[in-house]
């Protein structure tokens, strides 16, 4: 995938091709500060409290991490509009996604926790029904600096056909 991103026409996108979308650093206060608006479970606000849930620490909220997905994967496909306009490419309409399956938090992401996301596309289908557009299908991931996948999800989106 270039980086164009999403802002690519339905017939540019590849299955197979994986892109590092960039990365977010789990900061103490920030994650506490998020739980505290969106999912206060005492696992995510009290650090005392924490060490003795079987996370045995503060871990960020799943919403969180998720908020951080979209975060970077924004600023990724922002960044490739930028320069694909830049450069006198004809961008296509962008599409709504028509959601997601599988979502999994697949280990707790602490304090210090540095994750880089990837988007893999895994299948495109055109639309019988909207012939101007398609369907591209994506497995997202989260990885820490351990080299654990932590978060996962497959997603599509609505993509112009030329």
């Amino acid at each position: 995938m270039s980086v164009a991103g999403t802002w690519m026409w339905y017939d540019e996108f590849e299955t197979g091709t994986r892109t590092e979308l960039g990365t977010y650093k789990f900061d103490r206060n920030r994650m506490i500060a998020f739980a505290g608006k969106f999912d206060p479970q005492i696992f995510h606000i009290d650090e005392a409290a924490a060490a003795r849930s079987h996370f045995c620490g503060l871990c960020a909220s799943g919403w969180h991490t998720a908020a951080a997905y979209m975060k970077c994967c924004a600023a990724y496909n922002f960044a490739g509009c930028d320069e694909a306009q830049s450069v006198g490419k004809t961008l296509p309409p962008l599409g709504p996604s028509p959601g997601f399956e599988n979502l999994r938090w697949l280990k707790p992401v602490y304090p210090g926790d540095e994750l880089t996301f990837h988007n893999e596309i895994t299948g495109k289908r055109a639309m019988s029904s909207r012939p101007d557009w398609g369907i591209v299908f994506a497995r997202n991931t989260g990885i820490n600096q351990h080299g654990e996948m932590v978060f996962s999800f497959d997603g599509k989106l609505l993509v112009a056909r030329r």
